[in-house]
């Protein structure tokens, strides 16, 4: 869609730049999946085959002298690779049979952010049986329940296993970028928006509306505008006051409550529709499933822009294709729970890891939900993206990473709006970023 924006005469007209766009969240949707009372060991189940084919064909290339064991079949002292699922034993990780206890104890229990403690040890699992891991190499603050790798090394007298070099499974095959690609064009990112958050300042996301569909600056302003083919709201963009949801039947009032934030949003986002092509993602405040993947939010709490063809509502993780270009990406909730359960100095160290395991979620589904896969994982990466964005994190972070058959992945954490008034740009040309940031000050 092709829309023109007025610049100072009628005859003087901008015409905004077009990409080639491509949806590929077919195996984030849920189609025809049907829950049958299934429990999650399948998709560990599902997991472990996958990966474990992948690293058996990356093994020759590693250490082809060793011989490769089942855990059943490890003799002591004897050098070899075991392939397998971590688990890991954390002794802060928090249960239900705490919360059963916080609610009968006087003193409640303190609330952590991360669960992580210097006594946590892994365990390595396959079908035949479980081991111990020790060692220096394998760090149990770096690694987390459900992620798959080969280890070298060889079983102690105590029946450990004792670890002398890990194997992950890399960056996977990347798609080649259009060697040419003349002129620039820019993708915004923005996550938590938090409308209907009684801090929230509606005033700041109204400024960001009217600088990317040109109405804001000056010529040169306008012409960077212009520039803008894809517009990606990454979760969390209402906020609904939680104390309305406890189980109880709402009052008329109380429903308007409950819809006003979704209104409001509806109409800032079909001032962006009218002119920029914009796809939605549900996060962990959005009115959609709690289980990832999540599913798109319904087109019927978006009246005014599901009305446009550029308003796109897609699945948290969601992937697509500007240009060949491929992006991948998440509302945060993945990023979040690997902070809780494991330690890096900052959220794109998580990110890398999440890519460097090929999986984007590998604490899905011990503390992180997600729904009960029978026969596939949706969340290992099968194709390594251009650009990785994360939503909803505390700041504004970016660093682009080289794999070792020359791939090369622009990794993006996009900051929570209302709490920074940050936007993040990325030009598809050269996969360069920066951000824009809104500030208002009301004097009362």
């Amino acid at each position: 869609m092709v829309v023109a924006m007025e610049v100072d005469s009628e005859s003087n007209l901008l015409q905004r730049k077009q990409s080639l766009y491509h949806s590929l969240d077919e195996s984030f949707e849920m189609g025809k999946e049907v829950y049958r009372g299934q429990q999650y060991s399948q998709i560990y189940y599902a997991r472990l085959h996958l990966m474990r084919t992948l690293l058996y064909s990356l093994l020759p290339n590693w250490k082809p002298q060793l011989p490769v064991c089942t855990v059943l079949g490890l003799e002591e002292g004897k050098e070899c690779i075991i392939v397998g699922t971590l688990y890991k034993h954390m002794k802060l990780k928090p249960s239900v049979l705490d919360e059963y206890s916080k609610e009968r104890s006087a003193a409640p229990l303190v609330q952590r952010h991360n669960f992580t403690h210097p006594d946590d040890n892994l365990v390595l699992e396959d079908e035949s049986g479980r081991v111990k891991l020790s060692g220096s190499v394998l760090l149990p603050s770096t690694y987390v329940t459900g992620m798959i790798a080969a280890l070298h090394g060889k079983e102690t007298s105590a029946g450990d296993f004792l670890v002398e070099d890990v194997l992950e499974a890399g960056l996977p095959q990347q798609i080649e970028r259009p060697i040419v690609l003349g002129e620039d064009k820019y993708v915004v990112f923005i996550s938590g928006l938090s409308v209907g958050r009684s801090t929230s300042n509606p005033l700041q996301f109204q400024l960001f509306v009217d600088h990317i569909t040109g109405h804001l600056g000056d010529v040169k302003e306008q012409n960077i505008a212009a520039q803008i083919v894809q517009v990606v709201i990454a979760g969390n963009s209402v906020e609904v006051p939680h104390g309305l949801l406890n189980g109880q039947n709402l009052g008329s009032k109380d429903q308007s409550r409950l819809f006003e934030p979704i209104k409001e949003l509806d109409i800032l986002l079909t001032q962006i529709a009218a002119s920029i092509p914009l796809d939605i993602m549900p996060g962990s405040s959005d009115p959609a499933n709690f289980a990832l993947p999540q599913q798109p939010l319904h087109r019927c709490l978006f009246p005014g822009s599901s009305a446009y063809n550029t308003f796109r509502s897609c699945t948290n993780p969601h992937c697509f294709e500007l240009d060949n270009i491929r992006f991948l990406g998440t509302s945060g909730q993945n990023i979040d729970d690997l902070g809780k359960y494991s330690e890096a100095n900052s959220s794109i160290e998580f990110m890398e890891r999440t890519l460097r395991w090929r999986h984007l979620a590998p604490t899905a589904p011990n503390t992180l939900g997600c729904y009960p896969f029978t026969d596939k994982d949706p969340f290992y990466v099968e194709t390594c993206p251009h650009v990785y964005f994360v939503g909803n994190q505390d700041k504004f972070e970016t660093r682009l990473i080289k794999g070792s058959e020359g791939q090369m992945v622009r990794l993006i954490c996009i900051p929570r709006f209302a709490d920074t008034g940050v936007a993040v740009v990325l030009n598809i040309r050269n996969l360069e970023c920066h951000t824009l940031s809104f500030a208002t000050q009301i004097h009362s």
